[in-house]
């Protein structure tokens, strides 16, 4: 308890520079926590992506199949016609008459223009496949050159994860020794106000005559306040402390 009471009994501008050195700390030990949660968005993105393209091949490949096979029926289907016609042929030379004749030229005739049908159809599926193909290679590459980029980001994720861990690591040691040189009642409040921003700033120092959190003007008179040290100043719009942007230069 005795302790508290000596930090309490610390000069203004001490306090007021040990809570500063405190909310740079803090603010790195944000940062780092961003860029570990925005590295993983991307690799998860990049997976998202491959994810999406691996399914467009495969109904790429699918659609293929399918063509494949009408292709495959078409090829049948003139291969029934071109037998029949023969047999038709053949037939012609045993007819007894004229309706007989005419009956198998119709059919004959029928067989013709069903191969000229399929063979249309063929050369249409043939087009299809062929741009399908096309498409399908032109995906691959894509899906090869993100399957690619993905490992990269990984090796640089897992590298980037252990800096920042080690980094992390000693700028919590570093906050929890500042900490200890706050008094209770001053850390409570730094706490709470941290917890009300996205931003953790708690304290800032005045930028172009605004707060450096808010951004909402500082009058003259509480500036010339502010850089005196005399006590502690909280802005009138957001709550944050406010310090002098020399407050580091106080010495202990």
């Amino acid at each position: 308890m005795a302790k508290t009471t000596n930090q309490a009994d610390l000069p203004i501008a001490v306090r007021l520079r040990q809570l500063f050195e405190l909310q740079q700390v803090d603010s790195e030990i944000d940062q780092l926590q961003i860029i570990k949660g925005e590295l993983p968005v991307a690799v998860s993105d990049l997976e998202d992506e491959i994810a999406g393209l691996n399914t467009r091949i495969s109904k790429l490949e699918s659609s293929i199949a399918d063509m494949d096979r009408e292709a495959s029926e078409h090829k049948l289907n003139i291969k029934h016609s071109e037998d029949s016609i023969k047999k038709y042929e053949k037939q012609l030379n045993t007819v007894k008459n004229n309706r007989e004749y005419d009956a198998l030229n119709k059919e004959i005739n029928l067989q013709r223009l069903e191969i000229q049908l399929s063979e249309k159809k063929g050369r249409e599926v043939a087009e299809q496949v062929k741009l399908k193909q096309t498409n399908l290679e032109s995906v691959q590459e894509r899906l090869d050159a993100k399957q690619k980029e993905l490992v990269e980001k990984k090796e640089e994720l897992s590298k980037i994860i252990e800096k920042t861990e080690k980094e992390e690591l000693t700028l919590s040691k570093k906050s929890d020794k500042n900490r200890k040189t706050i008094d209770s009642r001053l850390l409570g409040a730094y706490d709470k106000i941290r917890k009300r921003y996205r931003n953790g700033l708690a304290v800032v120092t005045i930028k172009r005559n605004a707060c450096g959190g808010c951004f909402n003007q500082i009058p003259p008179q509480v500036q010339l306040e502010i850089g005196l040290r005399k006590k502690i100043i909280a802005c009138e719009h957001c709550g944050r402390v406010l310090v002098d942007d020399q407050i580091l230069e106080v010495q202990a």
